[in-house]
């Protein structure tokens, strides 16, 4: 492995030599999931209610929405790669590498959170875009200094394959109990008699804010840092030799594709689901149904994950998943005249299909992580998260701007009670035909074109501890 030293499980941090570390549990797992509990409070209220603030509460029109989404989104991008590399040239402290830094940066993320829903009444068009420039951008920024250690950080809390989708499946379920909560009572907060209020909004970004800090802080205090490096032998990494180990990367590759695609739908739906649901069925109530349909769905999927894993791999169960998803999103868009309790009912299975692939995703990232230091020698955690996040962010900001000129496309204007036959039924064709077609080209990523399949991600595991073992 060159001039680079490995990494290995130890009962012990770099900065106490001889302190036992305590063995990997569910203490980390739920830990873990405290960490994406706390992210998703806010990212779901903004992925699901800031469109519809902007042109329902500043009055903001949906094709400056979706520029304002797609500059930010590609900004974060950025920021994500250059705080990973900053990570990387840390050293790890007495309570690990990355965590100390989402304990640090949990507050401050927080208040931009709250600034973005504050509406000052009287202000000119001008004004509400700028304001929803600066808040925006500081937002996202923000986030990446949090969200970056979160995601590096499960590569280092142990270093066992089968442990590591247990991780995966807590942090999904993380991220689901906060879109439970926001999707089923946010509705309830933010809307009255179908309509957007803009006190509320600042009502439900105080009080989930709360909830934020309050996951950040449990995250910290549950999970534990193993994996160290040994700084001993530690040179820093030239970018020359990264760029070279992820061009070789073909499961990093491919595994960025199908999530940066997965996350645009994702995105896209759940922008588009507002609007379909305020506008098309004329029922904010079912909206609140739906957010709470989907983290049910992800429930019910969790305990199938593990035995479905290790019977018949993680490429092929997250494949299966996101394929009945397409099924069953196509359904809804040829029969067009569903009743709303019928079209959720469909949808509901659609969601149970992708949530294989959403509670399996971040384990594919901790097995690319491990590739990359099997081709290169290097550990380089949070650099790598940062690229796969940094398609993440490209696949938001594609989302963002998609959703906004979408709906401009269609006609939709904020200032109708009722909107055009026209309108409504593009609406609801971006909420039922696009996600089918996306999903069925994510299907057809994992299936045969992402390569560790179970039997390589054993051997990869093995050769890997090979290897540490044999500098040590």
């Amino acid at each position: 492995m060159g001039q680079h030293a490995g990494l290995e499980t130890v009962n012990q941090t770099a900065a106490s030599p001889l302190k036992p570390v305590r063995k990997f549990g569910l203490r980390d797992k739920l830990g873990y999931m405290f960490g994406d509990f706390g992210n998703d409070f806010f990212f779901i209220l903004v992925s699901s209610f800031l469109m519809v603030f902007y042109t329902d509460v500043y009055g903001l029109s949906a094709a400056f929405v979706g520029s304002l989404f797609l500059v930010a989104r590609l900004w974060d991008a950025v920021a994500d790669v250059t705080w990973g590399r900053f990570i990387d040239s840390r050293k790890a402290g007495a309570h690990g590498k990355f965590k100390p830094w989402i304990l640090r940066m949990s507050f401050p993320l927080v208040i931009s959170g709250i600034l973005m829903f504050i509406h000052l009444p009287g202000m000119t068009n001008g004004f509400y875009e700028a304001y929803a420039y600066v808040t925006y951008i500081l937002w996202g920024t923000l986030y990446s200094t949090v969200n970056i250690p979160y995601g590096s950080m499960a590569s280092v809390i142990t270093n066992d394959p089968v442990e590591r989708t247990t991780l995966s499946t807590f942090r999904t379920l993380g991220g689901s109990l906060a879109g439970l909560l926001i999707n089923v009572v946010g509705p309830l907060i933010i809307f009255v008699d179908n309509k957007a209020v803009a006190n509320r909004f600042i009502l439900a970004a105080v009080v989930f804010g709360i909830l934020s800090i309050a996951c950040y802080i449990a995250c910290y205090k549950l999970s534990t840092e193993r994996v160290v490096q040994t700084e001993t032998q530690r040179e820093k990494v030239k970018l020359s030799a990264t760029l070279k180990g992820l061009a070789r990367n073909k499961p990093l590759m491919w595994i960025l594709v199908a999530s940066l695609t997965f996350l645009m739908c994702f995105m896209l739906v759940g922008t588009i689901n507002v609007y379909l649901f305020k506008n098309y069925f004329k029922s904010t109530t079912a909206l609140s149904l739906v957010g709470f349909i989907q983290p049910a769905a992800v429930f019910l999927a969790t305990p199938l994950i593990k035995p479905l894993v290790a019977r018949f791999g993680k490429k092929e169960t997250a494949s299966m998943g996101i394929l009945l998803a397409a099924v069953m999103y196509g359904l809804l868009y040829i029969l067009s005249d569903l009743h709303v309790n019928a079209f959720i009912g469909i949808l509901a299975i659609a969601m149970f299909g992708y949530g294989f692939f959403n509670l399996i995703i971040w384990a594919f990232v901790t097995d690319v992580i491990d590739y990359h230091e099997y081709l290169t020698g290097l550990r380089e955690d949070g650099t790598i998260y940062s690229i796969y996040s940094f398609s993440r962010k490209v696949g938001q900001a594609i989302a963002g701007g998609l959703g906004g000129f979408a709906l401009a496309y269609v006609g939709y204007n904020s200032k109708l009670d009722v909107q055009t036959s026209g309108t409504l039924s593009g609406i609801h064709t971006l909420a039922t035909l696009v996600p089918a077609v996306i999903m069925f080209v994510i299907f057809l990523i994992v299936m045969f074109l992402y390569p560790l399949n179970k039997k390589r991600t054993l051997q990869l595991a093995a050769d890997l501890a090979e290897k540490r073992n044999s500098i040590q």
